[in-house]
This record gives structure tokens, sequence and C-alpha cells, in this order.
């Protein structure tokens, strides 16, 4: 592999501000002097023909060490460090003058907690870009282990062709946060200009799988023959201050719409109250789905007639909504999060290990959650923690924008059969689909009085339900239950207002019914 960037550390410098001093040693003893700043660039050509230099290297960054640096800053606010770079500018235009061509010499200094007194490392290369002061970043680059927390790499800029990105500094430009791969491995991203997306490349080349996925847009990269917990996520997006592409890249990222803001007519929020200890007892008790009864079969009639019907009437858990906590302050809900496993289904146990989860906070605010850390994040997004699958938020509809911040499609749906011709309840203190109900639990819900996450916005008799031909009967048990109707598209196509079992509201069969924190689909 080409040297990208040439790294070298000088040491027994005098003093580290000395421009001459690193520059070049003084005489004309050219065989013992050990090589500084002059030697390097001199040695290390940027361009060549035969043993002749035709071209030479002209961005440079120097590293002093951070004591110094910070004592320049305190005593004369960097104006040591400001004449170094301008006396090394004009040392590196009198001797290569000849070889730099349009090129603008330019240095950088900066501080490095590694380095001992009197060592000064010095950085130049093909893939080492200093940019102008008035120079604005065409690209931002970023990196991901679990595409939830993305980690800033660096930024690239319209001149610059080159950019390594690595695990340490000696051999990379850029270092990448958690680096999963060896440290003679590195991304090369080659930039093409600002009408086209930048080239991403493995090095070593055959030791990689570079892949770009477009319905996340990102790259995916993973070391051959290596475990799955050996892949990096990157990113590239075009800065706000760059111009527009002028033609599609053949791999360009995805874009994600954005989110329509609405309102709804403002209520207030269904807060729990303190009830008689039999009724808060037996609100407490695990539900347990009641058990199918079938009739007796008719003269004539087998299982094998029946049992197809159970079948095709089903009640699914699709999609997890978010509610604004900020709605619920007086029930000391200060955060609620809903993680999931490595095989993307809700994690219940805290003991286990998730690999993603998703938290609203009591300011309404979203974070992803990792063993990375945590990141805000906005809807729609999509997030792909483990490879070949992805989990989808995406925002709540306009007229639900009131309650909910977003909703949580779920990779792995749950679900039960429906017996025809039973009307059943769905709520807190209802057994039926009681199966569905998978956030009432502590567990989920931060507050001071270890209540169910299901005490935010379901009530102890929300709405019943009857499988008819045409759908389901819907019927509203509880004035305060909000209820919304999401088409087979889940989305929004009425609040349910007045429902009764004697004047229900008709559910199409695949439609969905929002409930507290639950989406659920109705199959006949």
């Amino acid at each position: 592999m080409p040297i990208y960037v040439q790294h070298e550390v000088l040491g027994r410098i005098p003093d580290v501000f000395n421009a001459e001093a690193i520059w070049q040693a003084p005489g004309l003893a050219l065989f013992s002097r050990r090589p500084l700043l002059r030697d390097l660039l001199e040695r290390s050509p940027r361009e060549h023909r035969g043993r002749a230099a035709t071209r030479c290297f002209s961005h440079v960054t120097l590293m002093l060490p951070q004591e110094e640096v910070d004592d320049d800053y305190h005593l004369t606010r960097g104006a040591r460090a400001r004449e170094l770079a301008q006396t090394l500018a004009a040392l590196h235009q009198k001797d290569f003058g000849d070889l730099l061509g349009s090129d603008q010499v330019r240095y950088d200094v900066l501080g490095k907690d590694e380095l001992a007194p009197g060592e000064v490392e010095v950085r130049f290369g093909h893939a080492v870009y200093l940019p102008a002061p008035d120079e604005k970043a065409l690209f931002n680059v970023s990196v991901s282990r679990d595409s939830a927390v993305w980690k800033p790499v660096c930024a690239v800029y319209p001149s610059q062709r080159l950019a390594l990105i690595g695990g340490s500094e000696g051999a990379a430009s850029y270092v990448a946060s958690g680096w999963p791969f060896g440290g003679d491995s590195a991304i090369l991203l080659l930039n093409d200009g600002p009408d086209a997306q930048p080239v991403v490349q493995m090095r070593p080349k055959d030791a990689f799988d570079c892949n770009f996925d477009a319905s996340q847009g990102h790259y995916v990269i993973k070391a051959k023959g290596s475990s799955a917990s050996a892949r990096l996520l990157l990113k590239i997006t075009r800065s706000s201050s760059a111009p527009p592409a002028a033609r599609p890249a053949p791999q360009r990222s995805a874009s994600t719409a954005a989110a329509v803001a609405g309102t709804a007519s403002p209520s207030r929020a269904a807060v729990w109250q303190a009830r008689p200890q039999a009724q808060a007892d037996s609100s407490d008790l695990t539900a347990v789905p009641q058990p199918t009864r079938r009739p007796a079969p008719r003269s004539g009639e087998t299982d094998a007639t029946y049992a197809p019907m159970l079948q095709r009437q089903r009640v699914s858990l699709v999609a997890l909504a978010l509610p604004r906590l900020s709605r619920y302050r007086d029930t000391g809900a200060t955060a609620l999060e809903v993680p999931f496993s490595h095989t993307l289904g809700l994690n219940a146990d805290p003991a286990a290990g998730r690999a993603i989860s998703f938290l609203v906070n009591d300011s309404d605010e979203l974070y992803a959650c990792t063993d990375s850390g945590r990141q805000r994040i906005t809807a729609p997004a999509s997030f792909t923690p483990v490879d070949a699958r992805a989990i989808r938020v995406l925002p709540a509809p306009p007229a639900m924008a009131e309650r909910y911040c977003a909703t949580v499609s779920l990779v792995q749906p749950l679900s039960t059969g429906v017996a025809p011709g039973a009307r059943l309840a769905f709520g807190r203190g209802s057994p039926a689909l009681a199966a569905l109900r998978v956030l009432d639990s502590p567990r989920f819900l931060g507050s001071g009085n270890n209540a169910s996450a299901d005490r935010i916005g379901l009530s102890r008799n929300a709405f019943s339900f009857e499988a008819a031909p045409q759908g389901f009967k819907i019927g509203r048990q509880s004035a305060s239950q909000a209820l919304y109707h999401l088409d087979e598209r889940m989305e929004f196509v009425a609040s349910i207002g007045e429902a009764s079992a004697d004047a229900p509201y008709l559910l199409p069969a695949g439609h969905h019914l929002v409930a507290g924190h639950y989406v659920l689909r109705f199959d006949v």
C-alpha cells in the first residue's frame, strides 16, 4: 500500500517554537546530522521523475508537547505558535518554491499530550490536507458500530483529493472512534469534486467487504472471515453550505423525508389516581390470555372445517407508539425506554444484552441508545444494529402529534388469534390480548412509584372489539381513552370518538388501532 501519510517524530529540539531548529540543522555535516523537516520533505516528494523530484508536498501538520502549547496560549495568546507556522511556511516556500507550482504552503500547529519535552511530530503526505481560512466543508464523514450512535470523523473540502481514515494517528490522516479492525487497515476516501459522491475503498482492498446500503444511506464495512461484531458503518453527508450535486452519483446516500409537524385540539392528559387497595392490587396482577373456547362440532362437521376460520381472525402488535411524557409530568415519569435484543425482538429482561433501545424523556426528546452511548434522533429514521435487519422509527401522524413523539415498527410483530362472535375488551384490567401488552412492567418506565408503563395513556378498560365478516366492531369504553384509526399503510384515518357496543366503530380488516403505546392490526 502506498504511504498516504508521512509521519515522523523529531527529537532533541531545544526550543520547539524555533522554526530553524525544526527545519534544518546548522552546519554542513550532512551525513552525521539527524533528519529534520526539510530533509523529510526532500526525501519524500509528492511526485518524481526517476530520482528527480518534480513536485513537493505543501501541507504540513506540526504537533508540539501539549504543555508547551498551553503555556504559549496562556502567556502570548498563541503568538509563538502562529509565528512558528508563518516562519516554516516562508522557509518552505524559499527552499521548494520551484516544486510547488500553484500550491499554497499551509502549516498548522497543534498540541499533543503523548509528546515528551523537546519532541515535535510532523505529518504530511497525499492524504494530509489543511483547508484555507475561508474554505467551507463539502462533505462530513461519521462512523458507527450500530447505526444509532454516530461519531464524527472529519470534514472533506472541495480541493481535498484524499482522506485516509484508520484506528491510529500514526498511519492515517483521521482516526475513527471504535475502530474494530487492525492497525494496518484503513478507509481511503477519494473526492472527485462537488458534483460527485466520494469513492470509498478499503486498504488492504482484498481483506474487506465494503458495500453501500442504499436503503440506510451508509457503507457497511466488514473484514472477510471475521465475526459479525467486527463491522463499521460509514456515512458521508453533504454539508449544508456545499453546492448541490450537478449529477446523480452511482452510489448516493438515501435521503430522508422531513417529518411533517401538525397540531390537534388540546386536551388534558389522563393521569393515574390513587384507587382503593382492592382495585390497585387487581390492576397489578399478571394478565393471562383467555383460552379460546371452541364450540362443539355439529353433525357432519369436523375440526378441519373449523380451525382455518380461527387462524384467519387475528390481532397483531406491529408497532409501539412513544408518548410525549411532558403530558404526564404529574405522574413523576421521567423517561420511557424500549430495548431490543440482538435479534431485534423486544427485550424485557434487563440482564440480557441489548442491541439498541429507544428512549423518550420528560422533555419529549427522542434518543437511540446502544453500548456506544446515546444520540438524539428525529423521525423518520432507520437503524441496523445487526446485519440484514433494520428497525424503523416513524413520525407520529400530525393528528396524533399532540400525544405521541414517534412510532417504532417491530421487526418481529406479535400475534394472537381471536374467536369469532365473542366481544372482548382491551386494557390494563382485561386479560384479553394480554400477551400483546408488552410494556406492562415498571422495567420500561423511569418514575419514583414503581408503576407499569401501561399506566401512561392506557385505561383499565380502553375499548371492546368483536370480529365480524366486515371487519372488527370497536367500542370505546373509557371517556379518557384516545383511540386512533390507521389504514393498512399506518396512515391516519380518524380519531375514534363516540363508539359503543350498540353503535360500534367498524375497523376494516388489515387496518390498525392505536391505544396507549400499542399499534394493533386487526385481520379477518
